[in-house]
């Protein structure tokens, strides 16, 4: 396989008497494996935007010469496939369809296609990703390798949000994409339903795009596992509320399949030396689980898909044991790590609400949301993201933090798009565990759980700023932890 996977799981084991949700930080690291293995067969599909807004600014230029750079750095013997999309997508190479395996004959016939392409029509990406799944049928090996990688400078004005997306589902645990937007016009929530889909990445093309197609043809071709799955075998009286990617990028992981007496999540391919953890969240009824006793509610596999398309273990099996207490109203503390998973995701969500309200030109909202989101990236000492805040920020005439109005979309789109890369703790970020912090509480463990107003749920985490469950966001966190007090109705990825 040429990979050894290493699972940590941290679950509190101590329940609240009224808890409803049990929730784990699955901890996965991958190393190279002891007995060398041959690379795994690998097919690349190169799709490029050729609609009619890339023939300004020389961005067709540019994506040519990434393109041609990219297939130079192909290994031989991969099997390449070009599609060049607008409202339609069309397969330039090989001309008679299909994927070719790379060679030095092939590659001057490939660069020689990409250089001749005009530019002219629309956008319809759900059409660029079904031509690259039909290109990757051609592939026979099953667990071969099969990624893509795409960019595009516009919005998907050519199909329905609802089209794209039965796109995406049909093309989860196909082929992984990752992609990139050029330019200013995209859509950061278009390109980050794609990656979370497809498990690849996204990002904005700020300086050089052919540097940035040749390290990720490079990247691709250390894939030493195509696919890997989380698998959950629930004790009964648990159902999976959700998994979700919460390091190095947030991402929902929605996709389910049965597998013989497990629940596999599909995690996508794995490269020696990535780390990643993800949170488990499970659902039950506290009047089934009987107080003070241990209870395993759920093991954990790893499985990794073998070239012939079998799955087996790949790792030891974990459990996740939790135990009800016995008096109601005991408060039981958060897990230090679990609070700044939550804390993470509330700073990308107020990231993005604070890009889409500038969008549209609600500043009042834009600068709430902005204020929102510095103070949580100063509390967890993100420094990226928090360079990103600071660099679309000014300040106003109350001395407080607002939106620049002439902040570039460019720059929003950005926003948006960073908004779901997670940075690693500080070494003393859990203070309350070491000697230095002795006595510490991590924060919101003073304050008693936030219920919301608007859908009743009880936030996981007492300073929460939102609901995670419809969005809403709270006022103040209240010194004494009473009701809460609405301080907007908004939703907050409402339009």
């Amino acid at each position: 396989m040429g990979l050894d996977f290493a699972v940590e799981v941290d679950a509190p084991e101590d329940l609240a008497h009224d808890a409803r949700r049990a929730d784990a930080l699955v901890t996965v690291r991958a190393r190279p494996g002891e007995r060398a293995s041959p690379p795994t067969p690998a097919a690349e599909v190169l799709i490029m935007d050729r609609s009619l807004s890339m023939a300004g600014r020389g961005k067709l230029d540019e994506a040519k010469r990434a393109v041609c750079a990219a297939v130079d750095t192909l290994r031989d013997g991969t099997r390449l496939g070009i599609v060049a999309g607008n409202h339609l997508a069309e397969v330039v190479f090989p001309p008679e369809g299909g994927l070719v395996p790379v060679d030095a004959g092939v590659r001057e016939a490939a660069k020689a296609r990409v250089a001749a392409l005009p530019a002219e029509g629309g956008t319809a990406i759900g059409q660029w990703l079904t031509c690259a799944d039909r290109l990757f049928a051609d592939v026979r090996s099953p667990g071969a390798v099969r990624h893509a990688v795409l960019y595009t400078d516009g919005k998907d004005e050519h199909e329905t949000p609802g089209q794209l997306r039965a796109v995406l589902d049909a093309c989860t645990d196909r082929f992984v994409c990752d992609a990139r937007g050029l330019g200013e016009d995209w859509n950061y929530e278009e390109l980050l339903r794609i990656t979370e889909a497809l498990h690849g990445g996204a990002e904005a093309v700020v300086h050089d795009l052919t540097e940035d197609f040749t390290r990720l043809m490079r990247q691709a071709q250390r894939i030493a596992v195509a696919r890997v799955y989380l698998g959950l075998r629930l004790n009964e009286r648990f159902r999976l509320d959700f998994v979700r990617q919460t390091r190095p990028v947030e991402a929902e992981l929605t996709a389910r399949q049965r597998y013989g007496n497990e629940t596999h999540v599909p995690l996508g391919p794995w490269s020696p030396g990535e780390a990643r953890q993800y949170q488990v969240s499970l659902r039950f009824d506290p009047a089934t689980l009987t107080v003070g006793e241990n209870l395993r509610a759920a093991r954990l596999t790893l499985h990794a898909e073998a070239l012939d398309g079998t799955r087996e273990a790949c790792s030891v099996t974990r459990s996740m044991v939790v135990r009800r207490r016995a008096a109601a109203g005991f408060g039981v503390p958060r897990s230090p790590d679990l609070t700044r998973v939550e804390n993470e995701r509330e700073l990308g969500m107020a990231m993005r609400a604070c890009a889409d309200a500038q969008q549209r030109g609600d500043f009042e909202r834009a600068d709430r949301e902005l204020r929102i989101a510095l103070g949580l990236a100063e509390d967890l000492r993100d420094g990226a993201r928090l360079r990103l805040l600071r660099s679309v920020a000014a300040t106003g005439p109350d001395g407080r933090p607002r939106v620049r109005h002439d902040a570039p979309r460019g720059q929003m789109q950005r926003l948006g798009l960073e908004s779901t890369r997670t940075a690693a703790p500080p070494m003393d970020a859990m203070d309350a565990t070491g000697p230095a912090g002795a006595g510490k509480l991590p924060p919101g463990e003073g304050v008693l759980p936030r219920v919301c107003p608007r859908c009743g749920t009880t936030a996981a985490v007492g300073t929460a700023r939102f609901c995670e469950e419809c969005g809403h966001r709270f006022g103040d966190v209240p010194a004494n932890g009473g009701p809460d007090v609405p301080a907007d109705d908004t939703p907050v990825d409402a339009p």
